[in-house]
């Protein structure tokens, strides 16, 4: 029997006949109809579904997203229970600071290719050695290479937990945390449960949630709490279906890659940098496709809908501010309104941006790696 803490390599390789299947599911589509002149108002376009679903079927290479992928060492574990997949890329720099970067929905590890390397080695993409880190990115419980959850109660602390014990297991004493989405909800929950360790939590696209007054906000806030208005009027249903009845969701998004595909490309088009018109402006399509694949080939769209379920029930709620200094970096499309930031988050470093959106590490990793360096700088 395997000792419970073992850690095993582990290698994407995804089944010829999943390829296969799904090459024959996309060309069996059953397409609905739709209203002329509409746009993006309902949702994703038909003829840019068409022709994307087209790309994936035809032209889209997984064999060699996956190879991209499997350049960088990878491993699973089991914590809690639960199977936890993660990257782990040891830097060259003996003095590197380990850092455990956490994803969101509907991101993926996928996220990540372009950040990790001059993370790990900044000295081989033009950086300081002395920024360097060992990164650890797992995929949440749940989601992708972790699989599905096999019972309740995986929600973001519980994710938090786990994390603190796979850095214990990968012999790491301290340590940093950055994570966008709900990588922002997990990282700054390592603060409060492992602060002994834990140096430092860089978040992008750290949400806010407005209680009571909002008094004297800069024009910038204004405009995000006026889109944060725009969120919970139009934009929020994916949330409340995956809150609320994510069961019932994943028998079409299981079934159809169409349907899985416009449940999350309509969030790379709603998310991202508004400057771009249309979701491959602001992210390569390839990795889009990359990201979308794997809840796909892994069939984990119902299980990573779970962690909206097991998260709803304390959205909203303020927590207690942990003593571990944050550093935040907002881009366009982020809600993050600063003076309720500051009330629950020790936050030490603050940078607005003019580029990039919700998936930062994808649409502008200039901007976020130089962001990420130049806060842990001061806590190495």
């Amino acid at each position: 029997m395997a000792h419970h803490s073992e850690i095993s390599p582990y290698r994407i390789d995804i089944p010829q006949a999943a390829l296969d299947d799904l090459r024959d599911r996309l060309g069996r589509t059953r397409w609905p109809d739709e209203l002329p002149g509409v746009g993006w108002d309902l949702g994703v376009p038909l003829d840019y579904l068409k022709d994307l679903a087209g790309y994936w079927a035809t032209t889209y290479d997984w064999r060699g997203q996956e190879k991209a992928l499997n350049e960088f060492a990878q491993f699973t574990t089991v914590i809690d229970g639960q199977n936890v997949h993660f990257l782990h890329v040891r830097s060259p720099e003996p003095d590197a600071l380990p850092l455990l970067i956490t994803h969101g929905w509907p991101g993926s590890i996928a996220e990540f290719l372009d950040i990790i390397g001059p993370l790990a080695d900044p000295a081989a993409h033009g950086g300081d050695p002395g920024d360097a880190f060992h990164v650890i990115a797992p995929s949440i419980p749940g989601f992708g290479f972790s699989g599905p959850t096999h019972e309740t109660g995986w929600n973001t602390v519980r994710v938090a937990r786990a994390w603190v014990e796979l850095v214990r297991r990968l012999g790491y004493e301290r340590y940093g945390a950055q994570g966008g989405d709900t990588g922002a909800l997990v990282s700054p929950e390592l603060g409060r449960i492992d602060p002994e360790h834990l140096v430092g939590i860089h978040v992008n696209n750290l949400l806010t949630f407005p209680s009571g007054q909002l008094d004297d906000l800069s024009d910038a806030d204004q405009g995000r709490l006026k889109l944060m208005q725009r969120w919970q009027n139009e934009m929020a249903g994916y949330a409340s279906i995956q809150s609320t009845r994510p069961q019932t969701l994943a028998y079409a998004l299981t079934d159809s890659p169409v349907g899985q595909l416009a449940w999350i490309v309509e969030k790379f088009k709603e998310w991202t940098d508004p400057a771009a018109v249309l979701p491959e402006d602001a992210v390569d399509r390839d990795r889009l496709l990359t990201d979308v694949s794997i809840y796909w080939l892994t069939a984990t769209a119902g299980s990573s809908a779970r962690l909206y379920y097991e998260g709803a029930r304390s959205w909203g709620q303020a927590n207690e501010p942990s003593a571990v200094p944050t550093g935040v970096a907002v881009f366009p499309m982020d809600i993050t309104i600063r003076s309720i930031a500051e009330a629950q988050h020790n936050i030490v470093h603050w940078t607005e941006f003019d580029r990039g959106g919700h998936f930062a590490a994808m649409e502008a990793p200039d901007l976020l790696i130089a962001d990420i360096r130049e806060f842990f700088r001061t806590l190495r």
